[in-house]
């Protein structure tokens, strides 16, 4: 009987609660009254987002870098401060948030697709490589739940092409590369601290200036401030270009500070968790787990493993929903589809009632672009993974996982 699936009335695996916590505290509390304290919630003349910066520059290494008011403006920054403008195309994941489409398409240029590896499920150089024309500008590489690209090859790409290459990190905080942190290997490194990711000031964002350049510096500070150059007790106001306004607030930073302290547990929990799980399903019939190069450090962001449903004997879909009657929080796949099939794309209407920017180029986005990155959201299932669970939780999800894919193995 305690084989039985409970989806078909067999004992759950998983009865109890997962392990939780409180992401805020008194640390947090603390530092929004001294924001409040201040008198100003401005960044320019407050002390706490430069706090945060100071302590998040410390942590990764870097000298310079940027806060913004999402990890949306964050990525726009950087394309913006990159050069990236009208007609210009830029490549990119398939598989992401269309926090990293936005700010290509608000320069005014083309969001190109590639393709991806089917198991670590980041951008597949190769495809990289073959998506470049003239007209490519930069490369905006996601590490999609925290697990890192192939940085080497698509650095060695972008230095041949002289193209800038930007670390999408949303899902990738103290993720390494090689021993190196992801955000910090390309031109620009994009975070957010929105309130689904590792640490959260409710949103908000920062920009690593990876050249280590002061006037590259002053181009991604001035992009995020309407092209104002605030440093010092200075303000130049004569504007060459259009720029928008994402800054980051007081509050958010004073909530960033106390953040950051708990961000190293947390990405250890994580990348301890998702180990464990991925070590834990290794071999089983049908199952691929979620693959991450020998030398790397994914911080799971979540975990995800494919179906491969003709070996296993039932859909990804049925597998999902056997999952989650065990127990497990999990859900079928991580979006519904690649980005490009979303009508934005298919229609081609960035701008209502207009085919601009897409007609410059007449791009058409067509089922197959990416057949890999179609596979991977057809057959992927995504499972939670939070800092807070037990140990006790970790098994049960990869005792789940052995109890469903035994039981279609059987049938």
């Amino acid at each position: 009987m305690e084989d039985q699936l409970a989806i078909y009335g067999g004992p759950k695996v998983k009865s109890g609660p997962f392990g939780s916590g409180q992401r805020f505290g008194i640390e947090e509390a603390k530092e929004l009254m001294e924001a409040l304290q201040q008198n100003t919630l401005f960044y320019h003349f407050g002390g706490k987002v430069k706090q945060f910066l100071r302590d998040f520059n410390h942590i990764y290494g870097v000298n310079y870098s940027v806060a913004a008011s999402s990890g949306t403006g964050a990525i726009h920054i950087a394309l913006g401060a990159a050069g990236v403008t009208l007609g210009d195309e830029v490549i990119t994941s398939p598989i992401t948030d269309q926090g990293t489409l936005v700010g290509i398409l608000y320069q005014n240029a083309i969001p190109v697709f590639a393709d991806l590896e089917p198991h670590t499920y980041n951008m597949d150089p190769a495809s990289v490589e073959a998506r470049i024309t003239g007209r490519t500008k930069a490369i905006v590489v996601v590490h999609l739940a925290g697990n890192p690209c192939d940085m080497d090859a698509i650095m060695d790409i972008a230095a041949r092409h002289q193209l800038k290459v930007i670390e999408d990190c949303a899902q990738s905080y103290l993720s390494r590369y090689k021993g190196r942190l992801a955000g910090t290997i390309g031109d620009y490194g994009c975070f957010s601290t929105n309130d689904f990711k590792h640490i959260s000031t409710g949103d908000g964002g920062m920009v690593t200036v990876n050249s280590g350049e002061e006037e590259d510096y002053h181009t991604v500070h001035a992009f995020a401030d309407k092209n104002y150059r605030r440093f010092g007790s200075s303000v130049m106001r004569d504007l060459q270009t259009l720029a928008p306004n994402y800054r980051m607030t007081e509050l958010q930073g004073a909530v960033g500070i106390a953040q950051l302290k708990k961000l190293s547990w947390i990405c250890g929990q994580r990348t301890d968790y998702g180990s464990r799980i991925g070590a834990g399903i290794e071999g089983i019939r049908g199952i691929s787990p979620h693959r991450v190069v020998e030398g790397n450090t994914s911080t799971f962001w979540f975990y995800m493993l494919r179906v491969k449903e003709e070996e296993l004997g039932c859909s990804r879909n049925e597998f999902s929903e056997a999952l989650a009657a065990e127990g497990i929080p999990c859900s079928a796949g991580y979006i519904p589809d690649v980005v490009y099939m979303q009508p934005m794309f298919q229609q081609r209407s960035a701008y209502p009632g207009s085919l601009f920017p897409f007609d410059i180029t007449g791009i058409n986005y067509e089922r197959g672009l990416c057949p890999n990155a179609e596979e991977i959201l057809r057959t992927a299932v995504r499972i939670n993974v939070n800092e807070y669970y037990t140990e006790s939780d970790i098994n049960d999800i990869i005792k789940a996982v052995h109890k469903v894919s035994n039981h279609y193995q059987k049938n």
